[in-house]
């Protein structure tokens, strides 16, 4: 392929409403943020163009509204889509329980796109008791590893591994390794490109999706 061709890549956003999809799509496209994004109603859509390695990459990306009313237009979303973002808000684990139920759905439509759990509002996760923050990492690491893919927390609103999303889902998409280095520890941003080898003192079993 020709520098003059550029790479195409249909990347999808789902998760429950009111989690920040629009925010974080709007930081990495237009590099703003708005604290009075309206309820994203059906379905939002983005272009974004970069130069990575002297080539010419192009994000097509989609964001579902969380609303139970849009379900019904996923196919729009993940049909043909190289990636599928899914996505939760840190502050409430009841959204990461809500991932269960969007991965099901998405699958029916595309059992190829590579996966990705992103949590997001990192800025105000971080002000949360620490033992609910371990929770809530604890359970994210466990539904990454049953999907079988990348974990990453961020903030829109502080810039906070929203382009390491997009280099993480690319070089998943060439099969090459990003140059990130990932961040493991706790009260962090983590950032894990495999699933976390974890081991649970209490002998709960595994999760799965």
């Amino acid at each position: 392929m020709s520098e003059s061709e550029a790479l195409s890549f249909k990347i999808g956003m789902v998760g429950d409403q009111q989690i920040g999809k629009t925010s974080l799509m709007v930081k990495y496209v237009q590099n703003e943020f708005d604290e009075d994004y309206i309820l994203t109603l059906g379905v939002n859509f983005m272009e974004k163009k970069q130069k990575i390695r002297g080539q010419e990459v192009v994000f097509n990306i989609w964001d579902l509204g969380g609303a139970k009313e849009f379900v019904n237009m996923l196919p729009l979303v993940c049909n043909d889509a190289s990636a599928i973002l899914f996505m939760f808000d840190l502050t409430r684990e009841s959204t990461l329980v809500g991932v269960k139920e969007w991965y099901r759905q998405a699958r029916k439509f595309n059992k190829k796109a590579a996966p990705f759990l992103v949590g997001t509002k990192f800025d105000l996760f971080i002000a949360l008791p620490p033992e609910t923050q371990a929770s809530t990492v604890n359970k994210a690491r466990a539904y990454a590893k049953a999907m079988k893919c990348p974990l990453i927390f961020a903030s829109a609103r502080i810039s906070i591994n929203v382009k390491n999303i997009f280099k993480i889902v690319l070089a998943k998409l060439l099969d090459f390794k990003p140059q990130i280095e990932e961040i493991h520890e706790p009260l962090c941003p983590i950032l894990e490109l495999e699933p976390y080898a974890q081991h649970t003192a209490d002998g709960k079993e595994e999760e799965k999706l």
